[in-house]
């Protein structure tokens, strides 16, 4: 104890006990036991041990491990959070903070100090205070850094062979900074290459490592396969040529050549003769028989064989296939080339879950399998949209023996937990070893517009009606079924073929209400001197067929697709019951005869009697009894003898009448009356002749029933007909567009339909006509069609899926019509991978002006649901193909097929469904009035209800009276897709207000992601002031058959930013703010500038402008600004310099050293080069991280202040860095 008296140190007070391990008299909660004795299940208060069982009486008691100790109640007065420490003048226990060291006594008020030295030992460390603002600064952190551009130019980065390709070619950013390996194969075509010109230099890269890659073979002994990745248009066709060519130079003078369509073999022969190879033949294997190709008869030896991948699955009525075929011709050693070209087709060889893979995807996989020495080569500017679909590229070695990966599931599997980044590193991997190349041609000067186009009033009002008339249908189908009962056809069928036309049905009107504003656009395009390409799925050639087969040839207008697709969805569907048939007029007798054979010869006392055989009098008869003695004896015994059921007397057989129905057998005189008369074979007795004409009655009756309800039935089915019929439904678009625009003489059709309806000449009906003439096939019919366009004969051309596969319709500069192209999608295709082929056909090589792309939607929420599916495409596929997902055109903002999608329909379902509060207001409704709400509710469920998502509907009773109950399936909960596409069937108001909810609650939960970190932003950008190499980069792998590797690169960063590199003129709220809490007895200071919409730019002194804006609500309730400017220069100054050297936390940080949260100078690990050898050992490093953001991948772009060195790779947390080194196999410094 200290001097001086007047402030005694405090004399050191006994810890408080600890409680006991266990109390024997006390749990903490109710539990449920099974009672020893009797085995019932009993429930056990809180606070009890032992009890006695109300059943058995048995007194028992708790088994230990279900006893917990009480939590210690603390005295009155005791303040836990703090020291308990006596008063060395009066006694008095007080409550000390932690940390406090000089206190008067509030009793004795006696100065007092504490030797905490004395104390520290026995008292845990005061709880740890939470710093708020390196929380917030680590959320931003982990948000990412910004993301840059995403394009570069492109240029082979180690050849410089041949000319530069005839348009702007780029890459993107993030496969630019991979380096692909030494090129070593020497060309033998090289010398004619250089001179002719007819390769650029792009195509010549392709071809020296294609050809370098087949020199290689993987460890499962088949040869290694090449990617040809180029977006549509670069020029993959000359590419595969001059490789065909290459390899006839060494003698493999057989080739295969698979396609899409028959008719690309025209191009194939053009490509050919443009690269010099014109002396090798091509021959379109659908022209030839299944005989074997080499034969006398067909006389193939060499050449290209070019087919379709629908000619790849085809066989024979004898069972021959294709697949065979090749094979034969090829022979087991064939060492030539095999191009699956437009290798997409290809895909779901893996399908999701419950699916099939399709048979394509198996042929293509089998001729790889039994030709293991052919040089493979994937092309298609789609391939890979989805991981999923790589399964058939066995041929590149990213799975299987010598990899990370035991087989394609577990590859699959990888990817999918690593999210978009995973996929970008595929991209990369494979461009480092040398296997793949992916280059684009430049969007420069393409124009995107996303167009909204509003319904008209009447094409609202009849979408409101079609709407309504569609739940009707549905109720309305639920009673015919319900009626059938046990009788009912397929219930799933039935729903399945419902919805699928359901949702046909308003794609038909959507593509119907965008036509006058093609029709607009295209007259727009037109005069101001450019030429028109329209582009659509479907061209409902079906219900045309079906309405010429019903109405013939000649009509008096355009058929209504949606119309026909109605009544023939109601016709071939409408639930009825079987309709009954009459009884015919010989019933009785065919009753009785059936009611003879169903009842044994039974008599009424139960004796079995053999029953005799009758049979007509004859001479034969006479003759067999004559020739056989001791037969007839037996049978006299047996037969000739019978009793009667009436009296029980024997009599001779013959004596006794049998009735036909029962069989009984009785005498004449026995039966009342008497039976006289000669009696038929077909008598029947009385109680048989009631119980006949009482069953006749009544089925009389039921027949009559079943005919009236099943002529009510036909009835309801024929009205719903008829109302379909005064329909005023749309036209089929393609053909009113064709009509509007001036008809076939003016419109070029690229499509798949066979037929078409043309007005005719006096403006009077319309007549179904072939599409081709007597001079032009069917099969050349889209040929011809796009040759008139491309001269300059036809300014408008339409094309869907099916017939412009590989079509160029570019502004060619070698065609005479090189107006500018504006192409407009009526109709968005059901995928990415559609959408880029049809982008492909107006955006080639060679073009005299890049097209304007016009992307169509109307203004309904529900039509939005095929933009979701496109642009989850395209986002992975930006990001799997070509290295970046923000490669594809910017439609993300239609994305909500996605994680978050789900998680948000999920909230609302909740919500409308009452389980659960809404996170926002929903539109339209104000939060002080909460009936808006309530009503809102209320129609969302009844419109949940109408297009079948809510079910097992209940109206309620009494305080809920009209109030709709139900509920949503599992299944349906998650299903963002399905919610979209019902949406399609309600009216316009309440689709749109559903789509904005649903779109406000995503926006909620992605900003909410966004703050905390969980994001996934794909490729980012790492920015700061300085960035600089430091010391020498480490190679931890290198892949033994491309000589590529894995590098360890490490920075350091400069992030902050000093107070002479500060502005803060312009809002009275700009300016410096300090946090209103203290951390470490200091606050932390910021900058804020306002930005857009009332937003703050925010710049901190330790890593400079943060990412995330802050609302100005959020800045004033964390901050507040300091208005002396000395005051916030020497704070900023004084977080500068510490920032230095230590992260946010201070100096005694949990994760030490390693902690980067607001750190000005940090250490950054970056893996370059191939990251899916190691993935497995990075995998398992960061999953054992403490933060949660350093456990997922994150893909880095990061560039060096000094030399500009540019390099995309894995982000590795500092913590794991050895760790990481220690499990690869080696290390070594990289060779200058």
């Amino acid at each position: 104890m200290g001097q001086p008296p007047a402030s005694p140190s405090l004399p050191l007070a006994p810890p408080p006990p600890r409680p006991p391990a266990f109390l024997n008299s006390a749990v903490t909660g109710g539990c449920q036991v099974r009672c020893a004795g009797c085995r019932m299940i009993l429930t056990v208060g809180p606070g009890l041990s032992e009890f006695v069982c109300p059943t058995c009486q048995l007194p028992q008691m708790l088994p230990p491990e279900l006893m917990r100790p009480s939590s210690q109640v603390p005295a009155h007065g005791i303040d836990p959070s703090k020291i308990q420490l006596p008063c060395a003048n009066c006694k008095a226990i007080l409550n000390v903070p932690h940390g406090l060291s000089r206190f008067a006594c509030p009793q004795c008020k006696m100065e007092l100090a504490v030797d905490l030295s004395r104390i520290k030992q026995f008292y845990p460390p005061p709880p740890e205070e939470i710093n708020e603002v390196a929380i917030e600064v680590e959320r931003e952190e982990d948000g990412g850094g910004s993301v840059g551009e995403t394009f570069t130019d492109y240029r082979p980065q180690k050849m410089s062979i041949g000319a530069p390709h005839p348009d702007p070619v780029v890459e993107t950013s993030s496969l630019s900074a991979v380096q692909p390996p030494e090129p070593t194969y020497d060309l033998k075509t090289k010398d004619y290459l250089e001179t002719s010109n007819t390769l650029s230099c792009l195509q010549i890269e392709t071809l020296v490592y294609a050809c370098q890659r087949h020199l290689q073979h993987l460890e499962s002994g088949s040869r290694a396969g090449f990617f040809l990745g180029d977006g549509a248009g670069v020029g993959k066709g000359r590419t595969i040529a001059g490789l065909i060519w290459e390899n006839w130079q060494h003698g493999r003078i057989k080739a295969l050549w698979v396609s899409v369509g028959s008719d690309l073999k025209f191009d194939a022969r053009r490509d050919l003769d443009d690269v010099g190879a014109t002396c090798i033949e091509v021959h379109a294997l659908n022209k030839l028989s299944y005989s074997k190709l080499d034969s006398k008869s067909v006389g193939i030896r060499e050449g290209v064989i070019f087919l379709t991948y629908s000619s790849l699955i085809a066989s024979s009525e004898k069972g021959r296939s294709r697949l065979q075929q090749l094979v034969q011709w090829c022979g087991l050693e064939y060492d030539g080339l095999i191009v699956f070209d437009e290798c997409h087709k290809a895909k779901n060889l893996v399908p999701e879950a419950g699916g099939q893979p399709t048979r394509t995807g198996e042929a293509v996989l089998e001729l790889q399998a039994r030709l293991p020495e052919a040089r493979v080569v994937y092309c298609s500017a789609t391939g890979a949209s989805e991981p999923r679909n790589l399964g058939y590229m066995v041929r590149l070695g990213l799975w299987g023996a010598g990899t990370s990966f035991e087989g394609f599931r577990e590859f699959l599997g990888a990817l999918d937990k690593g999210g978009v980044g995973a996929l970008e590193l595929v991209a990369m991997d494979m461009k480092a070893r040398g296997m793949y190349v992916c280059r684009t041609l430049s969007y420069k000067g393409v124009e995107f517009e996303v167009l909204e186009v509003p319904l008209e009033a009447k094409m609202t009002e009849i979408y409101k009606k079609a709407a309504e008339f569609w739940a009707e249908l549905r109720v309305e189908l639920l009673s015919a079924s319900a009626f059938l009962g046990d009788d009912k056809p397929n219930s799933g069928q039935l729903w399945r073929l419902y919805w699928a036309s359901h949702q046909r049905f308003f794609r038909y009107v959507c593509m119907s209400a965008k036509v006058p504003a093609v029709v607009s656009l295209s007259k727009q395009a037109l005069m101001e001197n450019k030429c028109v390409v329209i582009g659509l799925q479907s061209t409902g050639e079906a219900r045309t067929e079906d309405a010429v087969t019903k109405y013939g040839n000649e009509l008096d207008d355009f058929i209504s697709g949606p119309r026909e697709l109605l009544l023939k969805f109601v016709e071939e569907n409408y639930p009825l019951p079987e309709k009954p048939e009459p009884l015919p007029e010989d019933s009785v007798k065919e009753l009785q005869r059936k009611r003879h054979s169903a009842n044994p010869d039974v008599s009424f006392k139960g004796r079995v009697r053999k029953a005799a055989k009758w049979k007509p009098a004859s001479d034969d008869d006479s003759v067999e009894e004559s020739e056989s003695d001791s037969d007839n004896e037996s049978v006299e015994s047996d037969d000739e003898f019978q009793i009667c059921n009436i009296c029980n007397s024997e009599a001779e057989r013959k004596k006794l009448l049998q009735c036909s129905c029962c069989g009984q057998l009785v005498h004449p005189a026995c039966v009342v009356p008497p039976e006289t008369d000669v009696i038929s074979s077909n008598w029947s007795c009385h109680s048989c002749k009631e119980k006949t004409e009482e069953y006749l009655q009544a089925r009389h009756l039921y027949l009559a029933e079943l005919l009236k309800r099943y002529e009510a039935a036909t009835e309801r089915k024929s009205k719903i007909l008829d109302i379909v019929r005064t329909f005023d439904l749309p036209n089929n678009p393609l053909d009113d567009i064709i009509d509007q625009l001036g008809g076939p003489v003016n419109v070029a059709e690229i499509t798949g339909r066979r037929g078409m309806l043309v007005r005719a000449s006096n403006g009077k009906g319309v007549t179904y006509q072939a599409r081709n003439t007597k001079d032009i096939s069917m099969e050349m019919v889209n040929m011809h069609e796009k040759q008139l366009f491309m001269d300059g004969k036809k300014l408008i051309a339409i094309i869907s899926e099916a017939g412009s596969a590989g079509v160029s319709l570019q502004a060619d500069r070698r065609a005479l019509n090189q107006k500018r192209r504006v192409h407009v999608t009526l109709e968005l295709p059901w995928s990415a991978d559609r959408a880029i082929q049809q982008f492909g056909r107006t955006h080639r090589s060679n073009q005299a002006s890049a097209p304007e792309y016009r992307l169509l939607f109307t203004n309904l929420g529900g039509e939005r649901r095929f933009a979701s599916i496109v642009a989850k495409r395209l986002e992975s596929l930006g990001a799997l193909t070509q290295g970046d997902r923000r490669a594809g055109p910017s439609l993300s903002a239609y994305n909500y097929d996605s994680l978050y999608g789900k998680k948000a329909l999920l909230m609302m379902y909740r919500g409308i469904m009452e389980q659960d509060s809404l996170p926002v207001v929903p539109p339209n409704c104000s939060p002080d009035n909460p009936a808006t709400i309530r009503d809102f509710i209320e129609k969302g469920k009844a419109a949940l209800v109408s297009v079948g998502i809510v079910r097992d509907t209940v109206v309620g009773n009494g305080k809920d009276s009209g109030k709709l109950s139900g509920r949503i399936v599992d299944s349906d909960m998650h299903d963002v897709g399905r919610f979209l596409n019902r949406l399609l069937g309600l009216p316009p108001e309440i689709q749109n207000r559903l789509f904005e909810l649903f779109v406000s609650i995503l926006d909620h939960l992605l900003h909410n992601a966004r703050l905390e970190g969980h994001l996934d932003a794909g490729i980012v950008d790492m920015k700061a002031n300085t960035i600089e190499l430091q010391g020498t980069p480490k190679t931890v792998h290198t892949d033994h058959m491309s000589g590529a590797s894995t590098v360890l690169f490490t920075f350091i960063m400069d992030r902050g930013i000093t107070w002479e590199q500060k502005d803060v003129s312009g809002s009275s709220f700009n300016g410096f703010y300090e946090s209103k809490r203290e951390w470490l007895g200091r606050r932390h200071l910021l900058l804020a500038i306002e930005g857009s919409s009332g937003m703050f730019k925010i710049f901190r002194p330790a890593i400079g402008e943060t990412l995330r804006e802050m609302p100005i609500t959020e800045l004033k309730d964390k901050y507040r600004k300091t208005m002396s400017l000395e005051k916030a220069h020497s704070g900023w100054k004084d977080e500068y310099e510490v920032s230095s050297k230590q992260c946010m936390h201070g100096p005694n940080c949990k994760v030490g050293s390693f902690c980067t949260v607001g750190r000005r100078l940090q250490e950054v690990n970056v893996l370059g080069g191939l990251i899916l050898p190691v993935w497995g050992t990075i995998e398992k490093a960061l999953s054992k991280q403490a933060r949660l953001s350093h456990r997922r991948l994150r893909i880095v772009r990061i560039e060096t202040t000094t030399d500009n060195q540019r390099i995309v790779g894995l982000l590795v947390p500092n913590a794991v860095v050895e760790s990481v080194l220690q499990d690869l196999s080696w290390v070594q410094e990289i060779d200058d």
